[in-house]
């Protein structure tokens, strides 16, 4: 007699259940990973923007009130284009020329980032859980 070789329904179904179970674990760790990644890439960011204003200041005896100011300058302080988002944030600059204020915002909370970061002439490093956030806002560290 001839034997079917091949797999049961039951074989299948439980394959099919333990790869969904794997994914509903991976799933959820892989976004709160690319969150965190995008937090972290927003504060470097921060870090950045705030040592080409103090490169700009010392240039200029002014600091920037835009982006532009400072990746137009010859030479440049700042590469890149920041009006676009960055790993999921937005950067807003201001200023008067005598001190600035940079607002790292979520471009969607809860999914590209879960803080709201804000940083000023002191360079102090400031969130907000959800918000964006300002001078009031706690410190990082």
């Amino acid at each position: 007699m001839k034997r079917n070789s091949g797999f049961t329904l039951i074989e299948l179904m439980m394959v099919v259940a333990i790869i969904a179970i794997l994914m509903s674990i991976a799933i959820p760790n892989l976004l709160r990973s690319r969150v965190q990644s995008n937090e972290s890439a927003a504060i470097q960011n921060l870090r950045t923007i705030v040592s080409a204003q103090t490169a700009y200041q010392a240039t200029n005896y002014t600091f920037a009130t835009n982006f532009a100011d400072l990746t137009a300058a010859v030479p440049s302080f700042l590469d890149g284009d920041w009006d676009p988002a960055h790993g999921g944030y937005l950067f807003v600059l201001a200023g008067d020329g005598n001190s600035f204020t940079i607002n790292a915002n979520a471009k969607s909370y809860g999914q590209t980032g879960n803080h709201g970061y804000f940083t000023d002439t002191s360079g102090v490093i400031r969130f907000a859980v959800m918000a964006d956030a300002d001078a009031a806002a706690t410190p990082i560290g």
